[in-house]
């Protein structure tokens, strides 16, 4: 059985902000790594591809309100630029 990622320490080189602004994006990036490893059983976002951010942005929080759809979406471009990628 692999180790789950730790968000904390994999996000900790990007995060920037306030300590609740931070605290929010962990809880955001560890709710989409449970979703992603529920519905894809891709573990870590070094597994993770482009269509299983898009799945969890346009399905998993499809009756989300807009703001939050905006907040999962800063947070999924702080792991796309935590792990290296410039572009989209």
């Amino acid at each position: 059985m692999t180790k789950i990622l730790d968000m904390e320490l994999f996000l900790s080189g990007v995060l920037t902000g306030s300590k609740v602004t931070q605290q929010r994006h962990l809880r955001q990036a560890r709710i989409m790594q449970a979703a992603i490893q529920q519905r894809w059983q891709c573990d870590n976002p070094w597994t993770w591809q482009l269509k299983h951010v898009r799945w969890l942005l346009a399905q998993h929080l499809k009756d989300r309100s807009q703001a939050t759809r905006y907040y999962y979406r800063l947070t999924s471009l702080l792991i796309w630029k935590r792990m290296g990628n410039t572009q989209l």
